[in-house]
């Protein structure tokens, strides 16, 4: 058989023939539960894995004309396919030989459309979309494309009763040439020598009293005022005309569309306010030729609360999370989704003989409001729905946040900012902020020690400094619709964010001069403003590898540089290594910078417990993931028991010539040594709504030793306890873990 039809074909052997290593390790497991004394059970069986395929003649005779139609549909019109069984040792081996024979070539088209109009609609689009041309090897793929595209061509210009069955074909095969006359046939509706074509009346709008929907015989009301083609009808009271009937593009007197038909449901469905949306006609009464269509809505739940909580722990902490989310879907009777929430947590440190959250070493609070207006709010212009892509959002983004590391520091956080969204096209997202407006604060403890401030004067600034940022942001995003499913594509998200220059170029031309390397700010209200560039990208590779297998491929990386009135970049736009979605053998903020050791850098353990956490960030971040995923149990308590196994490399850097710690700068000629590596397996729990995480990391490469030591695999495989004792002396209270374990929901990447 042609090698490009071999795995096509295999999908017309019939599931329940096909050999057990299609099916893995499930058959495996269904084996270990369900047989007894070398004999399947036939009673008590256990819901887990798959049964094995059990040889059946029926089915490879069936599964042996699937194939041989399918050659015969590719235009191998005198294939022939042969199946064979052999036996032994209680395993069959069943073989299919095809002789496909000649490929057969389309050699003429002749078009039979009876209606003038018709046949002109169509010849004028096809070349838009035709796959089925004089030449080519006859497929009845391209066929039913012809007949689904000139379904799609009609729909779109005007004739609203056509069907597909319209359009027939009639083949003339000459065996002796190989060669096949087509015939496209588009015949008339019945008792008609044409077909109608069809413009757009009077439309009703309907909403429905509440969510359990329309009363029986109550859907329209006809006392309703008809403005610009649209009767409005709110039985719920609780939508205004305008934001909702502007999603209607079933427009009086156009040429009926079936584009607008499908624009229509997607803008209402993507409102966000509306369970279910449902467009009928009913035709004009008169000779019009017009439809006239209705559309009901069905509203879903307008407010609601969510309450959730975590308890995230690794090695050595553990701590939880509660926050409350309100939200309202209508807030101003327009869609717009409005959603305040409140969150604290604090963190612990565990071991050593101290109790739960005896040691709480961390408090976080925080209040944030988010309205979400279904359209673009742009001053002076008057932004209409746009027909490509999806629904535009315009956010007025509000938040405050508290951050306490006992001992150390209190940090507090104020952020404002509008953000536009757009959908360029199914795959294509933006999302552009031109105003954000960032104003931290922070205070040290009074109880921090004078020695930690005089040895850690570039955390000490950055952690107690006041300032603001104005800038911007920008960024897309590519095929993120795609990434729960296991097809073959490539996923990519970049974003920059831009501050300071505005603020600079304003200090500029009103003449002030300073200079930022001597602590000498440009200020605005009295407050020095910060200015960098700090852009980011996440490129993915996904390859689907059949069924639910797939290969996973990550490069993630990116940089921020302080420039003009800034030396140092925030706090909070540093970047950290570790984590359950980075390099997951390490713990969160644990990881680099460089080839920084904080037991050689921090002498004393009471610094290093008080700089837990802020130590190891960075200016700079490069990481590499690749991770393989695959079905382990189909049916597991309800549910599918998936696995992975992966490698994760990288780091973190710096880049500020005001770190003077040389351990954590980047550099190129010691790339390799600074590079963290670390490998481990998954297991995902895919509830379908939800899929709850657990992986385990293991380290094999950590850039803060040297040379060979750097290969801390070995150390774990030789079970070297001399390795650890040396490091959890020289970094108490720390302690070296070579397996990191990591909770989370969703998948990693």
């Amino acid at each position: 058989m042609d090698k490009a039809f071999e795995e096509e074909a295999l999908n017309y052997i019939q599931k329940d023939i096909r050999p057990a290593s299609t099916i893995g390790i499930n058959v495996m497991i269904y084996n270990i539960f369900n047989t007894k004394n070398g004999r399947y059970k036939t009673s008590g069986i256990k819901p887990l894995g798959t049964p094995p395929p059990i040889l059946d003649s029926a089915l490879v005779e069936i599964s042996r004309d699937q194939i041989e139609l399918f050659l015969k549909s590719k235009g191998y019109f005198k294939a022939k396919v042969k199946s064979s069984i052999t036996v032994k040792n209680q395993k069959a081996k069943v073989r299919f030989t095809a002789d496909q024979g000649p490929s057969f070539k389309v050699n003429k088209i002749a078009y039979k459309i009876e209606d003038p109009a018709t046949k002109d609609v169509y010849l004028q689009n096809k070349a838009l979309f035709t796959h089925f041309r004089e030449g080519m090897r006859y497929d009845d793929d391209s066929l039913s494309y012809e007949r689904d595209q000139i379904y799609q061509v009609m729909k779109e210009n005007g004739y609203f009763d056509f069907s597909r069955p319209y359009v027939k074909f009639e083949l003339d095969t000459n065996l002796n040439s190989s060669k096949v006359n087509v015939s496209l046939l588009v015949d008339n509706p019945k008792d008609k020598d044409h077909h109608v074509k069809y413009s757009v009346g009077e439309a009703n709008m309907v909403i429905a009293p509440n969510a359990d929907g329309f009363p029986i015989g109550d859907t329209v009301v006809v006392d309703s005022k008809v403005f610009r083609g649209l009767r409005y009808t709110d039985f719920s009271g609780k939508f205004r005309r305008g934001p909702i009937a502007r999603y209607n593009f079933l427009r009086d007197s156009a040429v009926y569309d079936i584009r607008n038909e499908s624009l229509t449901y997607n803008r209402l469905y993507e409102l966000n306010v509306f369970k279910n949306v449902k467009i009928n006609y009913t035709k004009a009464k008169d000779s019009s030729n017009k439809v006239l269509p209705v559309i009901e809505l069905i509203p879903q739940k307008i407010m609601s609360n969510r309450i959730e909580g975590e308890v995230p722990f690794n090695g050595g902490t553990v701590g939880f999370t509660l926050s409350n989310t309100y939200s309202n879907n209508n807030l101003f009777r327009g869609a717009e989704r409005f959603e305040f929430q409140v969150k604290g947590g604090l963190q612990s440190r565990i071991g050593n003989g101290s109790k739960f959250l005896s040691d709480i070493y961390q408090r976080d609070f925080s209040m944030s409001a988010n309205l979400t207006v279904p359209r673009l709010l742009l001053p002076f212009i008057s932004a209409r729905p746009g027909r490509r892509g999806g629904m535009p959002h315009t956010i007025l983004s509000s938040s405050y946040a508290y951050a306490l590391q006992t001992g150390f520091f209190q940090r507090h956080v104020l952020l404002n900012s509008v953000t536009y969204e757009f959908v360029e096209s199914k795959s294509k997202y933006h999302s552009i902020t031109p105003l954000n407006f960032e104003y931290r604060y922070g205070n040290l403890s009074s109880e921090l020690a004078d020695s930690i401030i005089q040895n850690n004067q570039y955390y000490v600034r950055l952690l107690s400094r006041k300032d603001i940022t104005l800038g911007i942001k920008y960024s897309y995003s590519l095929n993120a619709e795609k990434l729960l499913t296991h097809s073959d594509f490539i996923y990519f998200r970049g974003n920059i964010d831009l501050a300071g220059n505005i603020l600079q170029l304003a200090s500029k031309i009103l003449g002030n001069s300073h200079s930022p390397q001597v602590n000498d700010f440009a200020t605005i209200f009295g407050l020095p403003f910060n200015q960098y560039v700090r852009p980011e990208i996440d490129f993915r590779w996904y390859r689907g590898l059949g069924g639910e297998r797939q290969l996973v491929s990550r490069i993630n990386a990116g940089v921020g540089f302080a420039y003009g009135n800034s030396v140092t970049m925030p706090f909070e736009k540093l970047f950290f290594a570790g984590g359950s979605s980075g390099i997951r053998a390490w713990q969160a903020r644990t990881l680099g910078p460089g080839s920084y050791n904080r037991g050689e850098s921090i002498p004393d353990s009471a610094t290093r417990r008080s700089l837990f956490g802020i130590d190891q960030l960075g200016d700079m971040h490069i990481e590499a993931n690749l991770e393989y995923r695959f079905l382990l149990l189909n049916r597991f308590f309800g549910a599918k028991l998936k696995g992975a196994v992966f490698a994760d490399g990288g780091n973190v850097w710096n880049i500020s010539k005001f770190n003077s710690d040389p351990e954590s700068k980047f550099d190129f000629s010691r790339l390799g040594k600074q590079i963290a590596l670390g490998t481990g397996i998954g297991f995902r729990y895919d509830v379908q709504y939800f899929v709850f995480r657990f992986d385990v990391g293991l380290k094999l490469k950590d850039p803060q030793f040297d040379g060979s030591e750097q290969w801390v695999i070995s150390k774990f495989l030789g079970g070297d306890k001399d390795f650890k004792r040396v490091y959890n002396a020289a970094n108490a209270p720390f302690q070296y873990r070579f397996i990191q374990y990591n909770f989370g929901i969703g998948m990693p990447f």
